[in-house]
């Protein structure tokens, strides 16, 4: 089972260039019952592999803006530090519901976003003022998101470029991907050198990965990327009402309780 959910999730990222971040975690969560930090640290490594291939790609074609790159990681690097020291509390004060509702509201928030901005006209040109300043500020609460929950460095770090720099759209993209790579390493390693680990599954979960991001890259100029955009966050809006409903159908369970379903968990 982790083999295929690595090759879908691959497959969809090549797909549609949604992160894999957003779409690991709450399938781990829901469909294999991972705990949520082990979750989140595997999100985060799966990430950081996936990204790490276009990475070279990226610079070698000279889509990165290192100026506005780092104003970016100003913020997201001390960001996403905050988030993972968050989520360990919380795991250390064994508030299960209050981490599956804040879960569910980042999955639903950031769908609900991206569905709309999919139905917003494209502008054939732009004509943006320069406020990259400004992406240190708000790269901080993307980067604790991203610590937390390991979802919204691509779709919110993209919005953000778009918005605040007149870069080229594929100046955006490039940057954009170095930055998810850098934060979600980042967040990885603070993950992984907590208890939330687990290499077995990451293992099963990259060597599937690797088959489905080739079948992606094969399937890429064939397949319409927008409706299954759509299609894709459309689940995710789903996945994240899922973790709200656990979370309130939860509240009558003591906290004993909600430890003991936690480390009763075969893969913790």
């Amino acid at each position: 089972m982790p083999y295929l959910i690595g090759f879908f999730i691959a497959l969809f990222i090549a797909l549609t260039g949604v992160g894999a971040g957003t779409l690991t975690v709450p399938v781990l969560v829901l469909f294999l019952d991972v705990p949520a930090p082990v979750a989140v640290g595997i999100g985060l490594v799966f990430s950081a592999a996936v990204k790490l291939v276009l990475v070279p790609t990226q610079i070698l074609h000279r889509n990165v803006a290192w100026r506005t790159l780092g104003f970016m990681l100003l913020g997201g690097v001390p960001g996403v530090l905050i988030g993972s020291l968050v989520l360990k509390q919380l795991v250390t004060a064994g508030s299960q519901n209050l981490i599956d509702a804040l879960l569910g509201a980042i999955l639903v928030a950031t769908a609900s976003w991206q569905i709309l901005y999919s139905f917003r006209p494209m502008q054939e040109t732009r004509n943006v003022r320069d406020r990259s300043r400004l992406l240190s500020l708000l790269m901080f609460p993307v980067g604790a998101e991203v610590g937390f929950s390991s979802a919204g460095a691509g779709a919110l770090g993209s919005a953000a470029l778009l918005s605040l720099t007149p870069l080229a759209p594929a100046q955006v993209v490039g940057t954009d991907i170095v930055f998810g790579f850098t934060v979600s390493l980042i967040g990885s390693g603070a993950h992984w050198f907590s208890q939330a680990s687990n290499s077995v599954l990451l293992a099963q979960l990259l060597a599937g990965g690797i088959a489905g991001a080739i079948g992606g890259t094969l399937l890429g100029a064939r397949v319409p990327r927008r409706p299954l955009r759509i299609a894709l966050w459309i689940w995710l809006l789903i996945l994240g009402g899922q973790f709200l409903l656990n979370s309130y159908e939860a509240r009558g369970i003591s906290p004993k309780q909600a430890a003991t379903r936690v480390h009763a968990s075969p893969l913790r």
